[in-house]
């Protein structure tokens, strides 16, 4: 059974940082095609924040360029996202996501709340 388990959100204040990492367990890395993370910000519609591919090509939001950085630590099925120079706008739920060729699966969410 594969899961995806979050840890690193929080309440912050605008222009600090925080880091959130999501292991993955139940599922061999070979066959992880990308890891990434997405938010949802309350009546708005989840969106991708950022993804790294298998080979380590990233993507990032043009909301989030500059400020965020994805990794990942293949070794331990880990993906990264430190986020930096955080915005009140940045405040939403964040998921883990992780895709497969057939499948994809997600984390439960973690809250990040960015105050003024």
């Amino acid at each position: 059974q594969v899961q995806l388990v979050e840890s690193g959100g929080g309440l912050v204040q605008a222009g600090g940082s925080l880091r959130l990492s999501c292991a993955a367990s139940g599922i061999s890395m070979f066959s992880i095609n990308a890891m990434g993370w997405y938010r949802q910000a309350p009546g708005k519609q989840r969106e991708l924040v950022a993804q790294i591919s298998a080979g380590g090509n990233t993507y990032y939001a043009d909301s989030v360029k500059g400020r965020f950085t994805i990794s990942r630590d293949n070794a331990k099925n880990t993906v990264y996202l430190q986020m930096n120079s955080l915005k009140p706008e940045d405040t939403a739920v964040y998921y883990c996501n992780v895709k497969t060729g057939v499948y994809g699966y997600w984390g439960q969410g973690t809250q990040v709340t960015v105050s003024l």
